[in-house]
């Protein structure tokens, strides 16, 4: 294998064309992007004509942009993408054949949704000079009705999104868990859920485990919780991993999950960790995470690296075209209201929500070299999105080389033990040291 160079920046929530020959300050950032072999973004968007009805629940925001913005987001240089995310099925299926149908139209290297279940868990290829890479796209942050389904003998499958679910346990010492079964028994929450186990619907709990409602507990020495991820999906990708390590050089995950375990969305939730580190166990070189719109840490697994969020690079949510009248009725509003007014509304006259939050702003693009296989070295690169622009002109990454961004992104990677050396505006992550 060659020497490949790779970068991956984070969302792409992309509203708003690109004038013509790009905005101030475009042209240093797509030259950062191009030299590198490997580019890669997450479409944070779904793209059409409003060729899906939409959705009766969406990742926060209906996501639909003009097909055209995609040329925009091209324009830098990106040639990976996933479409696994918690927009995905903003638009219902319509929206998710369509996205597929405009990507393909662009001969775009993407994966992470497709017409059925095998179609958007399967890898996709890219071919650069003397390298082959593999990526696989998984999200863990979506509706039950985003999933893809498989096919059978009989019916065809679901098109939606390569799922990553998971579950959290809460355990507890006797006297808790005693506390937890004499609320069930007093509040007759599970009656709905004993009732199918009586019919034979359901299986029952396991020995030694007492529900109340949508939340598991178990019985243990001590409290604490922990998030795991479900396992058949977990064989699911490795599978995946597996066979693309046999047709590829290198595979990369792309996995979309804004799961925290406690308050701190800065941490990922333990099954991110988990699930990225199997993956790089699996025959993965490095797993690219994106979803909470801020950056979380990166660490250094076994030969790979794993990117727990790169947050945003385009953010352009309050001037999407087009909200449905699930958004209006959501936050009483009238059936004729703007969108402009409903963003008015949901950010307090931008007081409240990302527009007031820093972290949101600011993020990173990291490149990394492989050699022989073998990671050599990990770049990172400042980015800013323009927080205190006005609404029609913030969210577009420009390039800054603030040191300040890169000590906080060090101070995260710390509990991965990673060291992050920082000059002249670029930080530098060399493994083995």
């Amino acid at each position: 294998m060659a020497k490949t160079t790779f970068i991956a920046a984070g969302d792409a929530f992309i509203t708003r064309r690109f004038p013509a020959g790009g905005y101030e300050g475009f042209e240093a950032v797509r030259d950062c992007v191009m030299q590198h072999d490997v580019r890669f973004i997450n479409l944070e968007m779904t793209f059409h004509d409003c060729e899906g009805v939409p959705a009766a629940v969406s990742g926060g925001t209906w996501a639909m942009a003009d097909p055209r913005t995609l040329d925009d987001i091209r324009s830098y240089g990106f040639n990976l993408f996933n479409t696994a995310n918690n927009h995905s099925c903003d638009y219902s299926h319509g929206g998710v054949l369509a996205t597929v149908r405009n990507l393909r139209e662009r001969d775009m290297v993407f994966a992470g949704t497709g017409k059925n279940l095998g179609d958007a868990q399967k890898p996709c290829y890219l071919e650069v000079r003397g390298t082959r890479v593999a990526m696989i796209g998984v999200c863990s942050s979506f509706d039950r009705s985003a999933m893809a389904g498989a096919q059978t003998a009989d019916l065809p499958g679901r098109p939606g999104l390569n799922p990553l679910r998971h579950h959290k346990l809460f355990h507890l010492d006797a006297q808790h868990f005693s506390m937890v079964e004499e609320l069930a028994a007093v509040t007759k929450i599970n009656a709905a859920a004993e009732h199918s186990v009586q019919l034979g619907y359901s299986n029952p709990p396991r020995e030694g485990t007492q529900s109340l409602g949508s939340a598991m507990f178990v019985r243990d020495e001590r409290c604490f919780s922990e998030t795991l991820p479900e396992e058949k999906d977990m064989a699911r990708i490795e599978a995946e991993i597996r066979e693309a390590r046999k047709q590829a050089d290198v595979v990369l995950v792309s996995f979309h999950g804004h799961e925290t375990d406690d308050d701190d969305t800065k941490v990922p939730a333990g099954f991110l960790e988990l699930f990225s580190r199997r993956c790089i166990d699996a025959g993965a070189h490095a797993v690219i995470g994106h979803g909470p719109h801020e950056l979380r840490g990166i660490e250094l697994y076994h030969g790979g690296v794993i990117f727990y969020s790169l947050g945003n690079f385009i953010f352009e949510t309050e001037t999407v075209e087009y909200q449905p009248w699930d958004a209006y009725a959501n936050r009483g509003m009238p059936l004729d209201t703007k969108v402009g007014a409903y963003m008015d509304n949901r950010s307090k006259n931008g007081t409240a929500g990302y527009g007031t939050l820093p972290e949101i702003w600011f993020s990173v693009m990291a490149g990394w070299t492989m050699e022989d296989g073998k990671l050599t070295q990990v770049q990172l690169y400042p980015i800013s999105l323009g927080m205190d622009r006005v609404r029609a002109q913030k969210g577009v990454p420009v390039m800054t080389g603030d040191e300040q961004v890169l000590r906080y992104l060090a101070k995260l990677s710390e509990p991965y033990g990673t060291v992050i050396d920082i000059q002249n505006g670029v930080g530098t992550i060399r493994p083995g040291k």
